[in-house]
């Protein structure tokens, strides 16, 4: 995999003759400063750390600037983010390239106006139609000063991380598998969208190649014992919901994998779906190598509902292996799956994923709970987080593993974690804290097994949708809040008023007075019917990334002085953040127009 870089550009006073050579010691420190800042803390999705590349000359002019162009391009940079100490000549120097996101940090200090640079430059982007993020401290500092000041180190790192995420989308692919699903409009993918902001290739798949690698066994045998051997040790069983009910003649004759080969479908199922959207090398070596190429995917849905489920084993199983943060194999980076090919929330699970490196859970954002409709329902008051009341979040029956919670960080508290730091403890309590369902065969004719937690831990998470509106195009929502953990027989009658098969997660989100003053408000703006949740605080991050790649934030709960958006979006306007915010998306359009 060649990673999307970022390239640190140098800037320095070109005059020769005592100032330029003063000034080139200071320069490249600062250029080192910010490589190793940026790689010792960010990642990529497999884990390895992101990589930086420092322009092979300081640049003072146009020349220089050309140099440095020519060797970016080389090097899949995705992001440019220059440095300097010192005046400097603004649209000799500049990045130019309309293709790469722009920083440029200007030291504030005394002695050599970096600041001024970075106004001028400022200028010279807003003028020119290059939107540019601004990185100053708050704080002066000395010429020999070599530290880099904790909120340019923010800066620098939400800049940085954010750039990275769109270059990782960049060239890549959504796989359709199936259509849409019970006419959800989410799931009517948006090739525009896709291609225009993203960056990404859509792709159709029907599910007819799904059941044609499984019935010619394209697919690795010795895998699938593995993969069996593991479900069989660590996939227990749970609720049969079926039990005792007299169902339906249609049901019964719809009916098509026997009971007793379940389990091996959807362990095929789950391979199937994994090799069509990465390849596998395996199936080269069985002569089958066009199956073994893959689609370059990053991300991906099942259809489902209704024409496979009707008959066939739900793809549950799989949507939720998919997204978790481990499988037979071992630990591996979650990938980004849609229940009900549901496109544009996969879309918010990948941002969730990018902005954070942990695995997003897909729900049904199904019930407000009011603290009154709680009290009347089972008696009891909801506390803590949940007192002004509480969202339910339940998905179809597939959600991350990782959703549960019992993962422990190291006070010993519920926590998601980034693949790479996941114990063997963790990957052990969040498959016990999981069990498998049977399928409700009233909805679920063909059956299958459904991922059932409960998030029973209080952590921070963020909320996010990305929509699509006529008249405007796509947008984002992001609400912070915390999952909650209530009382346990609150919980279950809660729980048992809908389906007792399904992952649930209660959620309560941070309310404030512009935009969601209750819970009922939250609840009643959110923009589908389903959500992505990922663990954290990170709206701050995911409206930095919004305003790279031109999506507007239309609802969000993240105070002012924590969003970070390009400076050349103060030119349209200052007071009203979210107009600025639609006014800038609109005019500068997508990235990939």
């Amino acid at each position: 995999m060649k990673h999307p870089r970022i390239g640190i550009r140098p800037i320095i006073d070109g005059r020769m003759g005592g100032v330029r050579e003063s000034l080139e010691e200071q320069c490249l420190n600062m250029a080192e400063s910010a490589k190793k800042l940026i790689e010792a803390n960010l990642r990529y999705p497999d884990g390895e750390a992101v990589e930086c590349i420092i322009s092979p000359c300081t640049i003072g002019g146009a020349k220089e600037a050309a140099i440095c162009e020519e060797y970016f391009a080389t090097q899949n940079v995705v992001a440019t983010l220059s440095v300097t100490p010192c005046w400097c000549y603004g649209t000799e120097t500049i990045d130019l390239n309309p293709n790469t996101i722009k920083a440029v940090w200007g030291i504030n200090g005394t002695e050599r106006p970096g600041a001024v640079y970075l106004a001028s430059v400022m200028a010279a982007y807003a003028q020119r139609g290059l939107p540019a993020f601004s990185i100053y401290g708050q704080e002066v500092q000395d010429k020999s000063d070599k530290s880099i000041t904790p909120d340019v180190q923010k800066k620098i790192l939400d800049f940085a991380r954010a750039a990275v995420a769109v270059g990782v989308m960049r060239d890549k692919s959504y796989v359709n598998i199936g259509a849409v699903a019970m006419g959800i409009a989410g799931s009517a993918v948006n090739v525009d969208f896709l291609q225009k902001y993203l960056g990404m290739r859509t792709e159709w798949v029907d599910m007819t190649e799904v059941l044609r690698r499984i019935n010619l066994g394209i697919y690795d045998h010795e895998e699938f014992v593995k993969a069996k051997a593991w479900v069989k040790e660590n996939c227990k069983e749970g609720l049969d919901i079926n039990k005792g009910k007299k169902l339906a003649d249609i049901v019964v004759k719809s009916r098509f994998v026997p009971e007793a080969e379940q389990w091996d479908f959807v362990i095929k199922h789950a391979m199937v779906v994994r090799d069509i959207l990465f390849g596998n090398p395996k199936l080269k070596e069985m002569g089958w190598i066009e199956e073994s190429l893959g689609r370059n995917a990053i991300a991906g849905g099942f259809q489902g509902q209704r024409m496979w489920t009707d008959w066939l084993p739900n793809a549950d199983f799989t949507e939720a292996i998919m997204a978790t943060s481990f499988d037979w194999n071992g630990k591996k980076a979650p990938t980004a799956f849609a229940t009900e090919n549901d496109t544009l929330n996969c879309i918010s699970m990948l941002f969730g994923n990018l902005v954070t490196n942990k695995a997003a859970i897909f729900s049904d954002v199904r019930t407000y709970w009011s603290p009154e409709s709680v009290k009347r329902v089972t008696g009891k008051e909801l506390t803590g987080a949940a007192k002004n009341g509480i969202i339910h979040l339940i998905n179809s029956g597939a959600s991350c593993l990782d959703g549960s919670g019992a993962a422990k960080n190291e006070k010993g508290e519920g926590c998601m974690k980034e693949w790479w730091n996941l114990t063997d403890k963790d990957v052990k309590d969040l498959l016990n804290a999981t069990d498998w369902c049977r399928a409700n065969y009233e909805y679920f004719r063909g059956g299958g097994y459904s991922s059932h937690f409960r998030t029973n831990a209080e952590m921070p998470a963020t909320m996010i949708r990305c929509n699509i509106i006529e008249g405007v195009g796509p947008t984002l929502q992001v609400i912070e809040g915390y999952t909650c953990k209530i009382d346990d027989e609150i919980h279950r009658i809660l729980d048992e008023r809908t389906d007792r098969t399904w992952p649930t997660t209660w959620f309560a989100p941070i309310l404030n007075e512009d935009t969601a003053p209750t819970v009922y408000e939250m609840m009643s703006k959110w923009g589908a019917n389903h959500g992505a949740t990922v663990y954290g605080h990170v709206g701050d991050r995911l409206i930095t990334l919004a305003s790279m790649l031109r999506i507007p934030v239309v609802f969000h709960n993240i105070s002012r002085d924590r969003i970070y958006r390009p400076h050349t979006f103060n030119g349209f306007g200052t007071k009203d953040l979210e107009g600025q915010d639609f006014r800038a998306c609109a005019y500068y359009g997508p990235m990939y127009r």
